[in-house]
C-alpha cells in the first residue's frame, strides 16, 4: 500500500500519493495540472513551463509541477490569477507559429492544444506578423509522418529515442524560430518501436502514415483489448467505426497503460496487426468450393466425425482459454487427439529485451495450463493413423511450406474452422467462419503467466460464431460460459473464488 500524505490545493486538504510529482500526485484525484513536455514514461523535463504552480509558503512562489516533488503540508495554488496569467501567456507563445489547421489536422479531437486553448486561453492572436514557416510532411521514416510547423518542441519524441529504444533518431536543432525536431542526415527513424512518437506527440506534428486522414477520432469507438501479437500481452484501445450500411471496421490499434504489462508502449508490429482484423475473413461456411450455410457445414460435419474411426483435433494456441477448454471436451467427447502443436509461432531471435517476444502465440501458456500436448512428433504421429483433422484455427503454414502441408494432410478429412481465409482453408473438404479475438471475450495468460481478460470490442453485420461454440456444436460437453468458467476453475488455483468478471485490469499473477 502506497505512502499517502496530506496537502492542500487551492486551500482544499486533499490526500495524495507521496513519492510523486505534483503533475501525477494531484492528477490522480482528478485535478488536471496542464503540461505538454512531462510524460511518466519519460520522466520531467521542463522546458515547456505549462506546469508551473505557486507555492504558498515553504518554498519558490513558482515551480515547475513536474519537477517538484509532492510534500506534506504542501499549499498549493492552481487558480490564482498570476497562475492562469502564465498559462495564458505560456499557450499564447506556443500559438504564436502554430498554424489553425485544426479541420484538417488527424490530431484534432484528441490535442493537448487543442483542449488547452480552449480550457485555459480562449483568447484571440494578437500576432500581426506572418507565421514561421517550416516543412511540413517530412517522412521521418517506419511509417512517421513529420509537420514541422505544428511542432511545439516539447521533446517527447527525442527523448523516447534516447530513453526507451536507445537508437537516438531524433534531435532538436537551432534556436528560438528556427527550432525543430529532425532526424540526423541519413539516419531516419530505425527500431521497432518508433510509431509510439505519434502517441507521445501532444499535438499534430508526429502523424502515423498509417492511420493519416482516414478517420476524424470524435467518429471513432474506443474499446479495450489485448494485442495477440506475441506472447507479451500487451493492452491495446481498439478504434473502430461502422460507416452507415457498412461494417464495423478497425482503423487503429494503441497502447493502453498497463505498468505490470507493456506500460505506456506498444510494438510497430503489433500496432500494425489490426489489419489483419478487416483483410481476408472467411466470412461463409464452404464445403469444397461450394458456400453453405453454418447449419448445414456443422451437420455435415457430425455426419464425416462419425463415419472416422480416428480425429485429431488441433487448437490454435492463440485461442482463449474458454475456446481451449472447449475443444479439449469435444476431445473427451469423441475420443480425439487433442494437439496443441505450434512451433511455427515461434521465431527464435525475434524477441528483444523489451516487449517483443520469440513466442508470436498470444496463450501458449494456456495450452500447458490445460495440459494440452504441443509436441510435433505427437502431432504428426496422431494424424499419420487419422482419418480426420480439425483445425481451430491453428495456422500451420507457420509449421509446414505447401508440399509438407499437402504431404500431411493426404487421404484425411480436413475441417477448417478459422477466422481468416488461407491456403490451409482453401485445402479443406469443409471450412466454418469463426470469430477472430476482437469480436469475443475471452481469458489469455501471458509469458510472464499473467491471466488477464478482455472484452468483445466489434460487432459485425454478421456476427461469426466463435470457436467455443462450435465446439458445442460439434459434441462438446461445454455448452456456453458458466459451462467454461466451471471447467477452468478447476485448474486455476491461484484464487479461491476465480471469477473472469472480477479479474483485475492489471491482469491476475499466476502461482
Amino acid at each position: 500500500m502506497a505512502e499517502m500524505i496530506k496537502l492542500f490545493v487551492n486551500g482544499s486538504e486533499v490526500e495524495v500519493e507521496a513519492g510523486k510529482n505534483l503533475i501525477d500526485a494531484i492528477g490522480a484525484i482528478g485535478i488536471e495540472i496542464p503540461h505538454l513536455c512531462y510524460h511518466p514514461a519519460l520522466g520531467a523535463d521542463g522546458n515547456c513551463r505549462m506546469c508551473l504552480v505557486g507555492l504558498e509558503e515553504g518554498g519558490p512562489p513558482l515551480v515547475p509541477a513536474c519537477k517538484t516533488q509532492a510534500a506534506p503540508g504542501m499549499k498549493v495554488l492552481l487558480n490564482a490569477e498570476h497562475i492562469k496569467k502564465i498559462q495564458h501567456d505560456v499557450l499564447e507563445f506556443q500559438l504564436i507559429n502554430h498554424p489553425i489547421d485544426c479541420p484538417v489536422c488527424d490530431q484534432a479531437g484528441e490535442c493537448s492544444l487543442q483542449d488547452y486553448y480552449m480550457e485555459y486561453d480562449g483568447q484571440k492572436s494578437r500576432m500581426s506578423e506572418a507565421p514561421v514557416s517550416k516543412s511540413k510532411k517530412l517522412d521521418f521514416g517506419c511509417g512517421v509522418i513529420h509537420d514541422q510547423e505544428r511542432c511545439v518542441l516539447c521533446g517527447r519524441c527525442v527523448r523516447f529515442c534516447r530513453q526507451i529504444t536507445k537508437t537516438g533518431e531524433l534531435g532538436i536543432v537551432n534556436r528560438t524560430d528556427d527550432a525543430r525536431v529532425t532526424i540526423f542526415p541519413g539516419r531516419p527513424l530505425d527500431n521497432r518501436y518508433a510509431v509510439n512518437v505519434v502517441d507521445l506527440c501532444p499535438v499534430g506534428a508526429m502523424t502515423s502514415a498509417d492511420f493519416r486522414f482516414k478517420q476524424r477520432v470524435w467518429f471513432l469507438k474506443k474499446a479495450r483489448g489485448i494485442c495477440h501479437g506475441c506472447s507479451k500481452g500487451c493492452n491495446i484501445t481498439i478504434d473502430h467505426n461502422r460507416e452507415k450500411d457498412q461494417d464495423d471496421l478497425i482503423y487503429r490499434f494503441r497502447p493502453l497503460l498497463n505498468e505490470e504489462i507493456n506500460g505506456y508502449f506498444i510494438c510497430d508490429e503489433g500496432r500494425l496487426s489490426y489489419k489483419q482484423e478487416n483483410e481476408n475473413r472467411l466470412t461463409e461456411a464452404r464445403r469444397g468450393k461450394t458456400a453453405i450455410s453454418l447449419d448445414d457445414a456443422v451437420t455435415t460435419a457430425l455426419k464425416e466425425m462419425a463415419k472416422a474411426e480416428k480425429i485429431v483435433l488441433l487448437i490454435s494456441p492463440d485461442s482463449s482459454l474458454e475456446q481451449m477448454a472447449a475443444v479439449k471436451s469435444l476431445a473427451e467427447a469423441t475420443g480425439a487427439f487433442l494437439s496443441g502443436f505450434s512451433d511455427g509461432y515461434i521465431k527464435k531471435g525475434d524477441g528483444d529485451d523489451y516487449l517483443i517476444q520469440d513466442d508470436k502465440a498470444a496463450n501458449r501458456a494456456g495450452l500447458a495450463l490445460l495440459a494440452i500436448d504441443s509436441s510435433r512428433e505427437n502431432f504428426a504421429t496422431a494424424l499419420e493413423d487419422a482419418q480426420m483433422l480439425i483445425n481451430f484455427n491453428s495456422n500451420l503454414s507457420l509449421s509446414y511450406d505447401s508440399a509438407e502441408l499437402e504431404k500431411l494432410i493426404k487421404d484425411k478429412y480436413i475441417i477448417a474452422v478459422t477466422s481468416h481465409d488461407s491456403d490451409f482453408c482453401k485445402m479443406a473438404n469443409l471450412a466454418i467462419p469463426a470469430a477472430s479475438f476482437t469480436e469475443y471475450r475471452g481469458m489469455i495468460i501471458s509469458c510472464d503467466n499473467i491471466l488477464q481478460s478482455f472484452d468483445k470490442a466489434i460487432d459485425k453485420n454478421s456476427p461469426p460464431v466463435e470457436i467455443s461454440e462450435i465446439a458445442a456444436l460439434l459434441g462438446g460437453s461445454l455448452k456456453n460460459s458458466e459451462d467454461q468458467y466451471n471447467a477452468l476453475k478447476e485448474v486455476i488455483v491461484s484464487t479461491e473464488s476465480f471469477n473472469p468478471d472480477t479479474i483485475p485490469t492489471a491482469g491476475l499473477k499466476l502461482n
